[in-house]
């Protein structure tokens, strides 16, 4: 099993980044996007009507893969005091449960982003003439890279060798 994430982790390296900068240039043309969509309204005085829907659906692209992202390298917030404060082997059964409900959180995103997206490919999305299920494809590849990247973290965190719990403090003498 180890020889196996070893294997697959500079892939899953490579589509980290790969997501991230996808990412990063759905930011950058949803934002060049809106700034038009603001030079037509005010001073062209013509909004085009394709701006609004094109920068939901680039949204919806860079959350999900920003959030796979930020699974993949531990990024998202957490309430580490409860964590912390447990001894190590709570910590690491913690750490487990949490990647596996995160993995299956993807999962089912994934899974129900396709059920949307076969029942709503037949509309069509009036302004820009796209079948209404490619809404959901970000939720379809964002849920399975979450799933992945959990799925990743999990192994390593199964794989890890436990801390040997810290013996009672030695020397104390008692009175």
């Amino acid at each position: 099993m180890r020889n196996f994430i070893r294997s697959v982790r500079p892939v899953l390296g490579f589509l980290s980044r790969l997501a991230l900068y996808l990412a990063a240039a759905g930011i950058v043309a949803m934002t060049l996007i809106v700034g038009w969509q603001v030079f037509g309204r005010y001073v062209l005085n013509d909004t085009p009507s394709w701006s609004e829907p094109l920068s939901l659906f680039l949204m919806s692209w860079f959350i999900l893969l920003g959030a796979a992202v930020g699974v993949r390298e531990s990024g998202h917030l957490g309430l580490d005091i409860v964590r912390y404060a447990m001894p190590k082997p709570v910590q690491r059964a913690m750490d487990i449960t949490s990647l596996i409900l995160v993995a299956a959180f993807g999962g089912f995103m994934s899974y129900y982003g396709v059920l949307l997206a076969r029942g709503t490919w037949t509309a069509t999305i009036p302004v820009l003439g796209w079948p209404g299920g490619v809404d959901f494809i970000p939720l379809i590849v964002g849920g399975a890279m979450i799933a992945l990247f959990a799925l990743e973290r999990l192994c390593d965190a199964l794989l890890a060798e436990p801390e040997p719990v810290a013996p009672a403090a030695q020397g104390v003498e008692s009175v």
